[in-house]
């Protein structure tokens, strides 16, 4: 019988928390005891991953390891500019890990997603098509290589947006089991 392959995926996304007005992210009570939910979700979650600690049966430090080098995943456009401005050493980290599991399996981690996290059956043709496009130039201007997946918004599909998705160039999607039935 071949060995049993487990394949992990992870999904981030922060929407745009600017006022629009200024710009800014304003203080946000409900993050404390960080600032606003962007530093606290990238203290405990996308930094930490980056660097995360293999430990020994006493408790001891065996090794440091980048999680996303080693699993599927992907990260909104709007997150990953906020890590490129506001944490640019976990945004690093982040396009290495691809690199690095490129160089050990053939292939990256990374998958792309439609720009906005928009769920692509609901939009109109034009506006997935969009979508598509500007998820993939944001992928291809971060990684520096042309995305073979997309993750889709709730894992929403319908046989337009698989079309659109194959003549953008995508080789595959994230499918529910139902979904593929």
């Amino acid at each position: 019988m071949p060995p049993v392959q487990l394949i992990v995926h992870g999904h981030f996304y922060q929407p745009p928390r600017e006022n629009p007005w200024t710009g800014s992210i304003e203080p946000q009570e409900s993050a404390a005891p960080y600032r606003d939910w962007n530093q606290r979700i990238t203290a405990e979650c996308y930094r930490p991953n980056t660097r995360s600690r293999v430990l020994d049966d006493e408790g001891r430090v065996l090794d440091v390891v980048n999680n996303f080098a080693w699993f599927s995943y992907n990260f909104g456009p709007t997150l990953l500019g906020d890590l490129e401005e506001r944490d640019p050493d976990t945004y690093r980290r982040i396009l290495e890990a691809d690199a690095a599991s490129i160089q050990r399996l053939g292939y990256g981690n990374a998958m792309a997603q439609a720009y906005n996290h928009t769920i692509l059956p609901l939009s109109s043709p034009r506006d997935r098509r969009t979508q598509i496009r500007w998820g993939l130039a944001d992928f291809l201007a971060r990684f520096r290589r042309r995305a073979e997946g997309m993750w889709l918004a709730e894992c929403a599909v319908d046989p337009a947006t698989l079309d659109d998705l194959a003549a953008a160039g995508i080789q595959f999607v994230l499918l529910a089991p139902s979904q593929a039935a």
